[in-house]
Formats: C-alpha cells, sequence, structure tokens
C-alpha cells in the first residue's frame, strides 16, 4: 500500500506542469477561430463502411474473403486512394490477415453489420495502433498489381473501447477538478494527437493561459495539475484530432463534463459543486421528501420551468420563467403546486434544465402577439417569426448534460449562479412536500460533427454518436443519435446522472427515447444513481421501438418489455390510444374521425365518423382501457370481447402484445404529456361539435380517472387539472409562450389562441379552422374551477386508497378483477373490483365504475349483490365537487348499479363491514 501512495504521488507531482505556452500562443489558440485546419485531407472522403471489432481485428461487410488489404496511415491527411491507381501519401501501412474465429461477445454485439470479410492485424504491428488511431486511417482492398479497388474509413469504437476500457472504470472525475492548491483537467481524447486547455478569468475575457496536457496512455485521457485552486474561473479544450473528409483540425471546444458555463455556453466554468458558495442559504440542512416506498406511489406532474411562471403576474417579474419562481412560495403558481401536493401529487417531473443548445441565454426577444380571431394564423406567424430567437423551447436539444440551463437563471453570465438558483428551486419545491423528477435526453445531441454546437463529436470524432452503415450519424430520435451501447458514452450518462443525484437531490429521471439505449446501460445507471443519492432513484422513460436499434438489432434495449424485473417503468401507450383515438401521429380526416373511449367511440359519433362499423373496434378499445388500469402486466388473465379467457399478452395492440410488464412499477400510465395535443385539444377535435364545455370536462376528468385508478405510475401533464389547451397545437415544443401558457388564475386555457404553427400543423388548418370557432369548446372560469378541484378528490382518492397503488403483479392477479368483461358485455363502463381483505388497504373491498358515455347505464353484476357498498368517503363529502357521483345508485338484493353519464364512481365496503 505504501509504495502505491508513493508511485500516485510521483505521477501527480510529474503532471504538475505549469503553463509555458506565450502570450502570442495563447492568444491565436485560445482566442482564435472555434476550427483550425491544421492539414487538409488530401481527399475529402468520410464514409466509414468497415468496422473495428475489437483492438486488433476488423470487419468490411460484403467484401470477399482472400482479397489483398492494408491498412494506411497518415499523419497528416496526405492519403490518396483513388480506385485503379496506386495508394500514396501515407507514413505507415499495415499488410491484413485473415482473422481467426470471433468470440460470442463480439459476434453479438457486431451482428448488425452483416457478413464480410474479417481481417487481423499482425501480431508486430499491434503495438502501434493507439497511434496510427490518432492518424487518417484508411482501410484499402487492392488488387494483385496493388492497385485500389475500394477505401474506407474503419468505425473505431470497437477498438476504443477495449484500448482503453480502463478510463471506463477509472474513478478518476473528468473535466475540471479544483481543490486545495490545485485544479485537476481531465479530457477523455484517445484518438487526439495533441491537448490542452485554455484559462479564462471570466466568461468573457481574452485567455489567460494555455495548459499543455499530457496523454495517459493506459486510459487515452489527457490530463495535467496546476499548483493553484482555480474554482471560479472558465475553461476550453484545445484538441488536435483527425476528422474524416476534413483532415487534421485544432478545435476549440468545451467540456462534455461541464458542470456550469458561461453565457451561451462558451466557456466551462470550474465549481466544487461542494463549495458553500454554490449552496443557496439552508441547502444543507433543507428537508426532502422521503423517497418512494414503490414506483406505485408516484403521482407525477410534468411541467416545463418557463411555463410554469412566465404569465404569473404574482411572481415578481425578475423571476418569471426562471429557477427562482419556484422560491416565491405566495405566488399563484406555488399556491397550485402546494394544493396538488396536498391532494396527492408526490413528485413534479421538469421538461429538460440542462444545458440547452436552442434557447439564447442572452438577447432573446418576445414576440408581439397580434390580437386576431381564433382562427387565425396571424398570432403564429407572429410567434414563428422569431422562433429561433425567442426564449423558449421545450430543450430536448441537449449541449452539456450536466450544467444547468443558463436561460432559467437571472443571471447567465456567472457560472456560479444557475448552479445556486437551481439548488434553491429544488429547495423551494422539497419544502411543500413534492421530490424533483428530471426529463433527461441522452439519446442524441443538437449537432453532431464540426457543427458550432457540436461538442462530443468534436473531441473524438465518430466515437460517442451512433453511425450508420455508411458511417454516417444515424438521426432516428430526430437529432443525431448518441452511441450509448460505447463505452465511454454510457459512463458520460452515468456519470451525469450521478451528478444530478448527488448534488442537486434530483430525486426521479425521466428518460427521452429510453428504448435508444441498451438495457444494460440503464441498469448501471440505476446503479450509480442509487449510490450516488444514498436512496432508489426511481427511473422512467419512453420504451418506444424504432430506428437502426428496433428489435434488438444492436443490443437488449430499454424498450416495452424488454425492461421486466429492473424496475425501470416505461410509458404503455396502450391505454393511452384507446381512450383517446387514434393514435400519436393521425392527420388529416384520421385526426377527427377516429374516436377514443374518451371522446365518442362510445355512443357520441361526430360528424366525420357516423356509419362506421363501431361495435367491435368499441369492444377492444374497452379491453386496451382495463390493460391499462391492471398495469400492462404480461400475466394478467382476464375474459376479452371476442370470447377468448387469457393474459394480456395475447391481447392485440397493433400487431404487439397489449400486456408487456412484469410488475405494475414498471409501467407509466397517461393520457397526455408534453407531446402530442393535449387532452382538451384532442377532444376538441374528436367530441361532438355541440357537446357543451362543461360535459367536455368532464371527459377531461374521465381520462385523467384511468390514470389515477391504474395500477402503476400515474402520470399527468401540467395544466390537464385546469383544462389546458395549447389551441390545437400537436407539437408545442418551439412555439413559444404563447401557445404554451399556463394560467393560475384559472381564467383561460389558451384555446382559440389562433391556427398554430403551420410547421407541424399547417397540413391540417383546414379542418382545425371550425373547431377553434367553435363556443362550446372553449371552457368558462367555472369550468376550469370545477376541474381543478374535481381533478383534486381523484388524487385524494388514489392516495387514500392503497389498492389503487398494489406493488406487485402477483397482488394485482390476485385483488383485481374486471367485471361486464367478454362478448356481452357494455363497453361504455369500465368496471373494476379490487379486494382489500388481508391487507392493510382502507376498504375491504372497492368498486369502481367508469362510465364514458354522456348517458346513464345500468350495469347488473350478481356477484356484487348483498354487499354494504357506499360512495367513497372523497367522493361523498360534501365539499366533493362532482356531484354526479352521489346520483349513482346500487341495489344491494340484485347487484344492480346505475352509473350516471360521463362520469367516475368509486364505491367502498369499509373495513370489517362485510356483506349485508
Amino acid at each position: 500500500m505504501t509504495s502505491m501512495r508513493c508511485r500516485a504521488r510521483m505521477a501527480c507531482a510529474a503532471l504538475l506542469l505549469s503553463s509555458s505556452a506565450g502570450a502570442s500562443a495563447v492568444e491565436v489558440a485560445c482566442d482564435g477561430p472555434d476550427a483550425v485546419v491544421l492539414h487538409p485531407a488530401a481527399q475529402a472522403t468520410s464514409d466509414a463502411r468497415a468496422y473495428w471489432l475489437d483492438a486488433d481485428t476488423l470487419r468490411w461487410p460484403g467484401k470477399p474473403v482472400g482479397a489483398r488489404y492494408r491498412l494506411l496511415a497518415s499523419a497528416n491527411a496526405a492519403l490518396r486512394t483513388s480506385p485503379g491507381t496506386v495508394a500514396s501519401g501515407f507514413d505507415q501501412a499495415l499488410a491484413l490477415a485473415p482473422a481467426g474465429a470471433l468470440s460470442v461477445d463480439i459476434e453479438a454485439r457486431f451482428r448488425f453489420t452483416g457478413p464480410g470479410v474479417e481481417l487481423q492485424v499482425p501480431a508486430q504491428d499491434r503495438g502501434a495502433l493507439p497511434r496510427l488511431l490518432q492518424q487518417q486511417l484508411l482501410l484499402v482492398q487492392e488488387d494483385a498489381n496493388g492497385h485500389v479497388v475500394d477505401a474506407t474509413h474503419v468505425q473505431h469504437p470497437g477498438a476504443l473501447d477495449v484500448l482503453y476500457a480502463a478510463a471506463d472504470t477509472d474513478r478518476s472525475p473528468l473535466g475540471a477538478t479544483p481543490g486545495a492548491g490545485s485544479t485537476w483537467f481531465r479530457v477523455w481524447a484517445p484518438t487526439a494527437s495533441a491537448a490542452s486547455a485554455c484559462l479564462y478569468r471570466d466568461g468573457s475575457a481574452p485567455a489567460s493561459e494555455q495548459v499543455a496536457l499530457a496523454r495517459d496512455a493506459r486510459t487515452g485521457t489527457w490530463l495535467n495539475a496546476l499548483p493553484r485552486d482555480l474554482r471560479g474561473g472558465y475553461y476550453t479544450w484545445l484538441v488536435e484530432v483527425y476528422v474524416p473528409g476534413v483532415g487534421i483540425v485544432r478545435n476549440r471546444v468545451s467540456d462534455p463534463y461541464a458542470t456550469s458555463l458561461s453565457t451561451d455556453s462558451t466557456r466551462s466554468y470550474i465549481a466544487d459543486l461542494d463549495d458553500p458558495a454554490l449552496k443557496p442559504p439552508g441547502w444543507d440542512a433543507a428537508p426532502r421528501p422521503d423517497a418512494a416506498a414503490s414506483n406505485t406511489d408516484m403521482a407525477i406532474y410534468e411541467l416545463h420551468v418557463r411555463d410554469f411562471s412566465i404569465g404569473d403576474a404574482s411572481v415578481p417579474a425578475a423571476h418569471r420563467g426562471k429557477y427562482f419562481a419556484f422560491t416565491d412560495l405566495g405566488s399563484n403558481g406555488m399556491r397550485h403546486l402546494r394544493a396538488l401536493a396536498e391532494a396527492g401529487i408526490t413528485d413534479l417531473h421538469l421538461l429538460p434544465v440542462f444545458d440547452i443548445a436552442t434557447i439564447p441565454e442572452s438577447g432573446c426577444v418576445a414576440p408581439a402577439i397580434p390580437d386576431a380571431a381564433p382562427d387565425s394564423d396571424a398570432q403564429q406567424a407572429a410567434a414563428m417569426a422569431v422562433a429561433a430567437r425567442d426564449c423558449f423551447n421545450w430543450g430536448y436539444d441537449p449541449f452539456h448534460y450536466t450544467a444547468p440551463e443558463g436561460s432559467y437563471a437571472s443571471d447567465a453570465t456567472d457560472g456560479a449562479v444557475r448552479i445556486r438558483e437551481f439548488r434553491a428551486m429544488v429547495q423551494a419545491l422539497h419544502g411543500i412536500g413534492l421530490r424533483v423528477g428530471m426529463d433527461v435526453v441522452y439519446n442524441h445531441t443538437s449537432a453532431a460533427g464540426q457543427a458550432a454546437r457540436s461538442v462530443l463529436d468534436r473531441i473524438v470524432p465518430g466515437y460517442y454518436q451512433r453511425l450508420d452503415a455508411q458511417g454516417r450519424v444515424a438521426t432516428s430520435t430526430c437529432c443525431a443519435n448518441t452511441a450509448t451501447e460505447h463505452r465511454m458514452m454510457a459512463r458520460l450518462m452515468r456519470d451525469s446522472v450521478a451528478t444530478w443525484s448527488r448534488a442537486y437531490r434530483i430525486d426521479s429521471f425521466r428518460f427521452d427515447l429510453m428504448g435508444h439505449q441498451p438495457r444494460a446501460a440503464m441498469l448501471a445507471v440505476q446503479r450509480a444513481a442509487d449510490a450516488a443519492a444514498g436512496r432508489r432513484v426511481p427511473l422512467i422513460g419512453e420504451g418506444w421501438n424504432f430506428g437502426e436499434i428496433a428489435d434488438g438489432a444492436r443490443f437488449p434495449q430499454a424498450a416495452q418489455g424488454m425492461l421486466n424485473g429492473t424496475g425501470i417503468a416505461t410509458f404503455s401507450d396502450r391505454a393511452r390510444d384507446a381512450l383517446r383515438g387514434g393514435g400519436c401521429c393521425d392527420s388529416g380526416p384520421d385526426l377527427i374521425a377516429r374516436q377514443g373511449l374518451l371522446n365518442g367511440l362510445a355512443s357520441a359519433p361526430n360528424a366525420r365518423s357516423r356509419g362506421q362499423p363501431r361495435g367491435a373496434e368499441l369492444r377492444h378499445a374497452a379491453d386496451l382501457a382495463r390493460a391499462g388500469l391492471a398495469g400492462t402486466l404480461r400475466d394478467y388473465t382476464m375474459a376479452f370481447a371476442d370470447g377468448r379467457v387469457g393474459p394480456l399478452s395475447a391481447l392485440d395492440y397493433k400487431g404487439m402484445e397489449a400486456g408487456y410488464a412484469s410488475q405494475p412499477g414498471e409501467v407509466v400510465n397517461y393520457v397526455e404529456n408534453h407531446d402530442n395535443p393535449t387532452l382538451w385539444d384532442i377532444n376538441a377535435l374528436k367530441l361532438p361539435q355541440s357537446t357543451s364545455a362543461a360535459e367536455r370536462a368532464r371527459v377531461q376528468l374521465l381520462g385523467a380517472a384511468f390514470v389515477a385508478l391504474s395500477q402503476g405510475l400515474a402520470y399527468f401533464h401540467a395544466g390537464t387539472d385546469v383544462l389546458r389547451s395549447k389551441s390545437l397545437d400537436r407539437n408545442s415544443f418551439d412555439s413559444g409562450d404563447w401557445f404554451n401558457r399556463l394560467d393560475w388564475t384559472y381564467t383561460d386555457n389558451g384555446f382559440g389562441a389562433g391556427l398554430p404553427p403551420a410547421q407541424d400543423n399547417g397540413k391540417d388548418w383546414n379542418l382545425l379552422r371550425p373547431v377553434l370557432r367553435n363556443p362550446d369548446a372553449r371552457p368558462s372560469p367555472a369550468d376550469i374551477a370545477w376541474m381543478r378541484d374535481a381533478f383534486r378528490d381523484l388524487l385524494r382518492i388514489r392516495a387514500s386508497t392503497p389498492l389503487f397503488r398494489l406493488r406487485s403483479a402477483q397482488d394485482v392477479r390476485a385483488r383485481l378483477a374486471f367485471r361486464n368483461t367478454g362478448p356481452g358485455q357494455d363497453p361504455a363502463v369500465i368496471a373494476g373490483h379490487l379486494d382489500g381483505r388481508g391487507m392493510d388497504a382502507g376498504f375491504d373491498e372497492v368498486l369502481y365504475l367508469l362510465n364514458v358515455a354522456p348517458d346513464a347505464r345500468v350495469l347488473a353484476l350478481p356477484e356484487e349483490a348483498g354487499k354494504r357498498y357506499v360512495l367513497h368517503p372523497v367522493q361523498a363529502a360534501p365539499a366533493a365537487v362532482d356531484a354526479r357521483p352521489r346520483q349513482a345508485r346500487y341495489e344491494a338484493a340484485t347487484g344492480r348499479f346505475e352509473v350516471p353519464g360521463r362520469s367516475v364512481v368509486v364505491f367502498v365496503v369499509k373495513t370489517g363491514e362485510g356483506t349485508r
């Protein structure tokens, strides 16, 4: 142990190098262009059709065995490889031999490439590979005369992951780490031929130093330490790397591990997150809600930081749209959140609050929205004219994963401010009893290659992004996909989540497009988050299965049906689509005609759906709604509308299994979130246009009830409880404050704010215009207040009734049974029975009835005869705002129930009261 300590101290001493760069060098390198081409590529080819499989084995798909192959390297990008000519410009050439049998692991990892020739670097040349991977390196097929037949770059993550596997497990923190008497700088850049750090006194001053970094051959990390504490300063990296198709480039780039930044993310901030100066008053001793005992105890409210307060006049003007708005405890918005917490919301999930590429942190503008008709295109024209320069975006455009977004801080010029104010926000929300969750987007970056906002790809070109068979960055997620199957991208995700968990006390995470992540990487994230927080940190995410990784093409995914037993939850679209009608992305006539259970499929056809066959579709939708209420569990058994009795895995959902989860805590139930039209808007489109605003509010409440009464996690979009509309906008990610506003005075829900932006909605404007003109689709303040209070009663029912929060599939199977099922059902009424006997359930029995039809319905349930059913105490209370449940009738002698139209009714048998 002593000798190891001595060797470590000697290594540190060797790296405590003082900066010797002169002023002119600093000025040129650190204050010059962000990218300087030092050696242009002699030819501009950038395709990469071959793969490193490990540290010395390659595969070139589609190429024949027995041909002649060489690896050619050039330190100054001088290679020329035109077909039919002899290659030139190389410094070194390695003749490749046929490879031997591949390991099972390698075959599995690279099966997506398809077959081809497999080649191996001769043993005597393998020691040179780390150096050659820093250069231009082409794999060339040649004929017997040495003429080029074909040439390609080789995708190198397979080699880097083996050669520098130690970087994945190295405990030394990447980035800038200040401490007592020294500051370490570390950047993982194994393919760089040189690296240094530029230091700045503040976010705008010229560079003060250029610090040379030394390369650690074991990890591929460039590092150095200065013998002074530099916290509060700023830095950027300078790396010299080969960029395919460009040449040898010196990139000046911010740090992917930055924990804060200067304005508009130009420079990384040097921070010790344990520094008292970065903590709001009382942070260390601030109370924090207990971790959820089970995922199923979570009731989540999804909210955008700017939406929350930008229009709230009760918030000081300087705080509106900012982190600090959550510290104004007397504001209308904070009173709203406190009331939700008291009713049963347990977690507030924030849309992205990491550093966002598409919100200007300085000089953002506010559009002047004209006063125009509810179906005018003038409002959207004004909003979209400045969309790229306004202060709004959802934020699914990651720039730096582990730094707070600066536009939400009161001062973006000081890297300390956003850290303190983010923490102040969390502290305030914890103080009113809400845990804080965070929406994270590790599946893509906002830019790649040499683009200005590309960070990862300018440090290790071709590594962090997932490439297709031609070597182009895959974009199935809408942006430049990341490759979390690669060790160091997985580490970045893991380290980032751990930092948010430990340093900011984030209680849970929602992963955007989580199905694009490997299951193994997500399990590692779970372990890291739990360890960092010292308690369980729930992970939920979008488990959609699509793109280049679909159906396990590259790895077992963190997707629906592939996370069973992990405790990681995915959003379920089964009940969502059955309730809303149609699919997520309908357009044209289907946008209106494809009704769901909530908005008319059961006995309220609209003008466009009249005459269409509905019986089988309606009954199947009812079965899918029951599947959602049962937690989308694979092995939950019930009678289906077609007469079969079977597990939910045997129920069809668009060619897939309706039931896919193994435990209720692995499913997130929802009927709306930030994506797609809000529930109010989709109902405005699909309900008969003559439906009154008051009845529309009841439909909204029914949608929330299906979520609140389902087994699993309950997830609500902010404003669902105040009838939120985005004026029919199907994708408001960049639609500005006007279309995304929330009104905590409960006066206006946002409907009829004009035609939604043309980019995503213009093709349907002719369908939308008459809907926006419909006065019955605009609620009154009384309608909004009714929904607000009725929603809170729903939360109270869920929170006070453990039977709606069962923790195991075994309990769901044993205690939940559906009535009124099979071919003879009335599909307009969903009836679920919960048996609470033998557990501390609050009630011996619960029977909930959800009638989606506009008229009252009668159910004969002889199995429920003779019981002492009474209305749930929350619904029976004089203060309950919804009077319809009190109109429900139960005839004990026969088990006959009368359920009012468009109502949710919860009957209970109180503990110990048994039968009559």
